[in-house]
């Protein structure tokens, strides 16, 4: 068996999508680099699938790829991390900030060490060699606003979760969610400013608990962070809500799966391996000083024909999941 062969069935057996070619275009480079993937909290089912695929590219490439990230989604604990990746002098540093704001200094430090920085949920990144992301987060709110609106029968009130106000790119998806439902669904309110689960379960339950006692006539919530809408399904079962107070959001078939078609009506996603894999092509490319061009393909599925905005490279990588399609994925 050829080794381009072995790599391919190692990614088709994580469900990567990753192409042959791509992977063995990767790997026949002439050095290896070490590149750090910092995440915004270890330990969380998200971040746990993305390191999967920071240790595939690893596995195809030959390069030193790994993640760390703290045990809080702390902005002054992943600055700690990225200041230490400086002081190593690595080569490439990918980021999912908590603060992009908070992270600027610390990565303008790194691009001044010659150090590669790749962003992703981090569009407004101002010091980074290339921010990716697996599509454009304006469509995608929008998106989601469809669908809860249809689930709503476009009418009724509604409250929206991000993880932290701070997170660029969840006030970018409940931004542009609010904005079309004000432009097509006049029936429907919201009711309450953008509610911040700080990235926890247990936060987004007890929140949605004390909207469900405060807006009696709640009809949807839609969610951000990976948990978001399971706190908002525990709350809304609990109180005997299931079916007439509509769920949807970002999340994961592990995490939301066994309250779709109950509480949840529908999730969205991408796929986090894939993510942290192309954050990875995107590295090694700015290593090599070879330009990213919209139309390119990084060898990853959702990313094959990327679309380039300044430094902010965007794929078409989102998935929805229902009751009906949900055992087709099994992270």
């Amino acid at each position: 068996m050829t080794i381009s062969l072995k790599r391919s069935l190692i990614a088709a057996a994580l469900g990567l999508g990753i192409a042959a070619s791509g992977a063995s275009a990767a790997a026949a480079q002439d050095k290896s680099y070490s590149i750090v993937t910092v995440v915004k909290l270890s330990g969380i089912a998200w971040f746990n699938r993305m390191e999967e695929g920071v240790k595939q590219f690893a596995k195809d490439t030959g390069n030193n790829a790994t993640q760390v990230g703290a045990a809080t989604a702390d902005s002054a604990l992943q600055i700690q991390l990225i200041e230490d990746l400086v002081a190593r002098g690595v080569d490439a540093i990918t980021v999912v900030p908590n603060s992009p704001q908070a992270l600027e200094p610390v990565l303008k430090r790194a691009l001044d060490n010659n150090i590669v920085v790749i962003g992703h949920e981090g569009a407004d990144l101002k010091n980074i060699t290339y921010d990716v992301e697996a599509f454009d987060n304006k469509a995608y709110g929008e998106h989601l606003m469809k669908r809860l609106a249809e689930d709503m029968g476009e009418e009724g009130e509604y409250a929206v979760f991000v993880g932290y106000l701070t997170s660029n790119t969840h006030n970018q998806w409940v931004d542009a969610a609010i904005a079309y439902q004000k432009a097509h669904y006049p029936k429907m309110t919201l009711v309450v400013d953008k509610l911040e689960s700080q990235e926890q379960q247990q936060v987004a339950y007890q929140k949605t608990r004390e909207l469900l006692r405060t807006h009696p006539n709640l009809k949807g919530v839609q969610g951000s962070a990976g948990t978001d809408v399971v706190g908002a399904a525990l709350a809304v079962e609990e109180a005997g809500l299931s079916g007439k107070v509509k769920i949807v959001g970002t999340s994961l078939p592990s995490i939301a799966g066994p309250y779709l078609g109950t509480e949840i009506d529908m999730i969205s996603f991408w796929d986090p391996a894939k993510a942290g894999y192309a954050q990875d092509v995107l590295a090694v490319k700015a290593l090599k000083k070879e330009p990213v061009k919209a139309g390119d393909d990084l060898g990853v599925e959702g990313y094959n024909d990327v679309k380039v905005d300044g430094k902010v490279v965007y794929g078409q990588a989102w998935v929805d999941v229902t009751e009906e399609n949900a055992d087709k994925y099994d992270f």
